[in-house]
């Protein structure tokens, strides 16, 4: 998938749900995984030219991993003109060392979260994206319902009352295939995550389930994502 490409999906999902107002500073949480980088060039090109300023900074909570190596990325938001911070911590080591987790995912997304908001929050940040694509929402409904019995997903875009944040998934109208296929086009130095438990989650089986319905039901990914647009969802009215 071309850039251009990208940016009329990326800018749909941003007009239809009105994710950004002129004067935004829009924090990027950078994983280093494809995700979070095609949104990192999405955003960094549209702000050249959509009709609200905005500005962009990247971020990247490391986690504590030895084997992370950051310098592509580095030099990616170098070129792109975006400013890039990083923040060390030791969240892998309390996880997996000191508190020995079983499920270590909820522990480690609330403090990576707690890391990466206190940062956005000290750049003067008001709003932060994240790279959730169509994969991610219908998955995570399809989580909500086999393990919490209700419908429900993520909102395009949701106010976090506590740290005065509004997050934006700009990519939410983009299959992860094709971003996949950008990544490949365009050579995105993705980083592979590091973390053990990577593969070996409950989003994982779900994910490949979703994989396995739509490959024996074509298209059932699509109508999920239509229930999910069409099904009175709060943050979801256009």
């Amino acid at each position: 998938m071309k850039l251009q490409q990208v940016l009329s999906i990326v800018r749909k999902a941003i007009d239809d749900y009105h994710m950004i107002a002129d004067g935004d500073k829009i924090a990027i949480g950078i994983s280093g995984g494809k995700d979070s980088l095609t949104l990192l060039y999405a955003l960094a090109a549209l702000r050249r030219f959509y009709p609200l300023n905005f500005d962009i900074i990247a971020i990247t909570v490391d986690l504590g991993f030895k084997n992370l190596n950051l310098e592509r990325i580095e030099a990616l938001c170098e070129e792109l003109q975006v400013e890039y911070q990083i923040i060390h911590t030791d969240i892998a080591k309390i996880v997996f060392e000191d508190r020995k987790e079983t499920n270590p995912c909820s522990l480690c997304a609330k403090m990576r979260k707690g890391a990466l908001n206190d940062t956005i929050k000290a750049a003067g940040c008001n709003k932060v994206a994240y790279a959730h694509h169509k994969d991610d929402v219908v998955e995570t409904m399809m989580m909500s319902l086999i393990y919490e019995g209700r419908f429900h997903t993520f909102a395009p875009v949701t106010y976090l009352d506590r740290t005065e944040l509004f997050v934006i998934r700009p990519l939410m109208y983009m299959n992860e295939a094709d971003v996949i296929g950008f990544v490949n086009k365009y050579d995105v130095p993705v980083v592979k995550s590091p973390c053990p438990a990577d593969g070996h989650t409950k989003r994982e089986y779900i994910k490949q389930l979703v994989r396995q319905i739509n490959i024996e039901n074509p298209g059932v990914k699509e109508r999920m994502f239509t229930a999910i647009q069409s099904g009175n969802l709060k943050g979801w009215e256009k």
